[in-house]
């Protein structure tokens, strides 16, 4: 008897392919999930609020409030509204505008050619007297 060798040609031509190659579809979705691992700390950083609406009666005129100026020059002389003032006196002019009843609005100004520290000093004696309303001013373009 003789053997033949195995031939491994198909006999029919016309028949259709079986079994489904999903080895596209795996790697698809393993770098589907790799983006969606990158990308999902970033998207919690923002986190959406959708804040109350407030009638206009309820609003307070800011003209009602009491405002404070605080100004810096470019030589680092401090000015409280528009008298000068030395830095303990500033600190003493907070420390009297904590203890009021209504908190005033403190407004800051300094020039641009100063030294940043001695804003962080000014923000720092304003912090210690618990005073939170407080605005850096600053000019539009």
């Amino acid at each position: 008897m003789r053997r033949q060798a195995r031939d491994f040609k198909r006999q029919e031509k016309l028949d259709a392919i079986s079994d489904l190659n999903v080895t596209p579809l795996i790697d698809l979705a393993f770098s589907l999930l790799i983006i969606f691992m990158i990308t999902t700390p970033l998207m919690e950083q923002s986190i959406r609020v959708d804040l109350p609406d407030q009638s206009e009666q309820a609003a307070v005129d800011p003209d009602e409030k009491e405002v404070e100026v605080i100004s810096i020059n470019a030589t680092g002389e401090y000015y409280w509204g528009s008298r000068k003032v030395p830095r303990a006196e500033l600190a003493t002019l907070l420390a009297e505008a904590g203890q009021l009843e209504e908190e005033p609005i403190i407004h800051l100004r300094a020039d641009r050619n100063l030294k940043f520290q001695s804003v962080v000093d000014v923000i720092d004696m304003i912090k210690k007297e618990n005073l939170t309303q407080f605005r850096i001013d600053t000019q539009l373009n």
